[in-house]
């Protein structure tokens, strides 16, 4: 990571953190003293490293946690709004925003539409029956990583989620309940808003994964 580019990773998260919405180019080149084709290439290259994720028309659509338009997951602190990039994003959002440290996640199940929501705090995980489902294997995370953040998902049930399963043609992934994904998310951002960040290599990650209850082929070779 080169100090350009933590440069401008720090002010499009912290942004994201503080708003919910990604600064314009505008506010960006004032912040960082960048060009605008300095700029371009920073983001072009922090895409290529996984700290943001750009759409088809060359927009920033995640920066992990956070999102730029729904997938599925509303975080409503006192102050902010945020669009959560997928279950394990939404429930870390109150964990890793410092002025925000409780939030209310919303969903619907995907199978039946039933509206749910958890008050997500850093004490603890909330109450729920529900379950989370991972459609994409850690190993293939990245061949498609807007597709796997919209199929990590909370499900009322086994029920719902095999009719689901059923309706799509999917096969099942990793399904684990809501303290368990509470606390794959609590810490697994860590750093992120703080400078220098540094990425988890596999091997870490994987050892994140099993402390947290998460073993497995699933969970195996880790993105880095």
């Amino acid at each position: 990571m080169t100090d350009r580019n933590e440069t401008v990773r720090l002010a499009i998260y912290t942004a994201l953190a503080a708003t919910g919405r990604i600064p314009s180019t505008e506010e960006l080149t004032e912040q960082t003293g960048l060009s605008i084709a300095e700029l371009d290439d920073a983001m072009t290259e922090l895409a290529a490293s996984r700290h943001l994720v750009f759409d088809g028309d060359h927009e920033i659509v995640l920066a992990h946690p956070f999102a730029t338009r729904n997938f599925a997951f509303s975080v409503m602190g006192d102050h902010t709004l945020w669009w959560g990039g997928c279950a394990w994003d939404a429930f870390a959002i109150p964990n890793l925003v410092p002025d925000e440290p409780s939030a209310l996640v919303a969903t619907t199940c995907p199978s039946c539409g039933t509206a749910h929501s958890w008050t997500v705090t850093r004490d603890g995980p909330p109450e729920g029956t529900q379950i989370a489902h991972f459609l994409t294997p850690m190993a293939h995370v990245w061949d498609d990583v807007i597709h796997t953040c919209e199929n990590q998902r909370i499900f009322c049930d086994d029920g719902c989620l095999d009719r689901w399963l059923a309706e799509t043609g999917n096969e099942r992934g990793a399904v684990f309940d809501l303290a368990t994904l509470w606390r794959l998310a609590s810490q697994w951002y860590a750093g992120r808003l703080d400078t220098p960040y540094k990425r988890r290599e596999p091997k870490e990650a994987h050892e994140y994964f099993a402390s947290v209850g998460l073993v497995g082929p699933f969970w195996g070779n880790a993105p880095a």
